[in-house]
């Protein structure tokens, strides 16, 4: 129960990690009752801690807001497909991913919100790839401060700056900076927050997002019918 309203939960379908289980496991999604938002967590890690993604997901709650919260099966490190373009080498640490189940849980809600950190090109890339499929608008939280033309120049669509090329679906609409990871969120990035996806829920109606399904089975995450 949340201030006066009582929300709905779904839980996960792996317990949780850690003393006490307060560790959500990667792959899972805690789905609310009604779409709202879904919240994207990386995956868990030394580096990746959920503690601002937990106290963003309940500031919102009491604001009346229903939040899912799915954490990615593989959220650490980069795409592979974008590595070569970014003029690194490969290396040997973990590699970012999304898969077709992933997109599919994301598209059935009015909003995505992006958990991020503070290493600029890790929430460009990361954000392209979770927009590249699915049309829906997103917010994010971020410790880096960036802006709308660094989306823009990689692509990606934004509320206020087109891009040259779009290569995403999907729309960044809001940009919350200065949420820093493993550290409790201010009250006033809470409410930053809070403020923009009432809003942008408000405006939004009772419908599912189109997935791109012709680039999921292009790029080998989904398979076609006819090879079933």
């Amino acid at each position: 129960m949340f201030g006066r309203d009582t929300q709905l939960v779904d839980c996960r379908e792996a317990m949780g990690l850690g003393r006490g289980g307060g560790l959500a496991q990667r792959g899972t999604l805690s789905e609310a009752a009604r779409p709202d938002v879904v919240a994207i967590a990386m995956t868990p890690g030394r580096r990746h801690i959920t503690k601002p993604v937990c106290e963003i997901t309940q500031g919102l709650r009491r604001e009346g807001v229903q939040v899912s919260v799915l954490v990615l099966e593989a959220g650490a490190g980069i795409p592979m497909d974008d590595v070569g373009g970014s003029g690194r080498s490969k290396g040997y640490g973990a590699n970012f991913g999304i898969t077709a189940k992933e997109i599919e849980q994301i598209a059935r809600h009015k909003l995505v919100l992006l958990h991020m950190g503070n290493v600029n090109t890790h929430i460009i890339l990361k954000t392209k790839k979770i927009l590249r499929y699915v049309n829906i608008p997103a917010v994010i939280a971020c410790e880096y401060p960036i802006d709308f033309e660094d989306f823009a120049k990689a692509g990606i669509r934004t509320k206020y700056v087109k891009p040259k090329n779009p290569e995403t679906e999907g729309t960044v609409v809001a940009i919350v900076s200065g949420i820093t990871r493993g550290e409790t969120c201010s009250r006033i990035k809470l409410n930053e927050l809070a403020k923009e996806i009432r809003y942008i829920v408000s405006q939004r109606k009772e419908e599912s997002h189109a997935v791109r399904s012709d680039l999921l089975i292009s790029e080998g995450l989904m398979a076609s019918e006819e090879s079933e």
